[in-house]
């Protein structure tokens, strides 16, 4: 007789039931139910044949009819990992993506040398890249901001728990509540550069995430040339921008970047071979 309450077959019924919402329909059943378990990937492993009490079950497949409707496991389970670090995320913020990490890993190569450097984080969000780049580079005086106060209290409790909270988080409409005397060595940004007419913002897990972080008029790029324009008044003599923008955008970013006298602009591929990050020196 098969027992129908076991690890295994609980994994199985979920996976079966998530197939046609995911291309990972086992890895999320997996994710989800070490969540209700409290347990690693490991556990379910070793352990496949385990039988499991009925109210986790319950638990469990509650957690599956909501990734079933297409909810991302992040905002079910309230955490998300980027850069091998664990994020506390909201539906009031993006979910940190591996794409983003190719920003990270630019910054670093460029300027990982320098032990003394001043960085404004703009749209933080989580609280991902500036906090990732705390965590790689301690010695750095990084600046941390957002519009949206929900997004500056989950920044700050992400920087509480990764120890890092001399990152300096506060609220601003981009450039607004910066001092104008205030320079930056390094500006960064992954700010919302999907068109409003793009039909991916309202499909898979996009659709859950807050409308405002995603999409900009101006076929998107509204608010990345409102950033690059303003920036100028924020750089160092030699400071540099960093853009995380869509797969079709790196020619579209150079050229505004270079038309507000940037110099020396360039497109830096993500792990996909996607266009994803662009840069330029002031």
């Amino acid at each position: 007789m098969v027992n129908n309450s076991t690890i295994k077959h609980q994994v199985n019924v979920a996976k079966a039931q998530l197939e046609s919402v995911s291309d990972s329909a086992k890895l999320d059943a997996e994710l989800l139910l070490c969540f209700v378990l409290n347990e690693s990937r490991v556990h379910l492993i070793t352990w496949p044949d385990k039988p499991l009490a009925q109210n986790l079950i319950s638990q469990y497949h509650t957690l599956v009819n909501r990734r079933a409707q297409g909810e991302p496991i992040a905002y079910i389970t309230g955490t998300k990992e980027f850069w091998s670090l664990p994020f506390y995320v909201a539906p009031s913020t993006l979910i940190p993506r591996p794409d983003t990490e190719t920003l990270i890993e630019l910054v670093l190569k460029e300027y990982g040398e320098r032990e003394k450097v001043t960085c404004l984080d703009l749209g933080t969000g989580t609280g991902a890249i500036a906090l990732a780049l705390a965590f790689e580079k301690p010695s750095w005086s990084i600046d941390a901001i957002d519009f949206n106060l929900e997004a500056i209290r989950l920044a700050k409790k992400n920087a509480a728990n990764l120890d890092l909270s001399h990152v300096n988080i506060y609220r601003s409409d981009w450039f607004k509540s910066v001092a104008l005397e205030t320079k930056f060595d390094i500006i960064v940004s992954n700010p919302p550069y999907i068109s409003e007419n793009d039909e991916h913002i309202s499909q898979g897990d996009v659709r859950f995430e807050p409308l405002s972080a995603l999409v900009a008029a101006n076929d998107g790029l509204a608010d990345i040339a409102h950033i690059a324009k303003t920036s100028l008044a924020h750089l160092t003599e030699d400071g540099v921008i960093f853009f995380e923008h869509g797969y079709n955008q790196g020619s579209m970013v150079r050229d505004l970047l270079e038309s507000f006298g940037f110099n020396d602009a360039k497109t830096v591929k993500d792990l996909n071979g996607q266009d994803r990050i662009t840069w330029a020196k002031r």
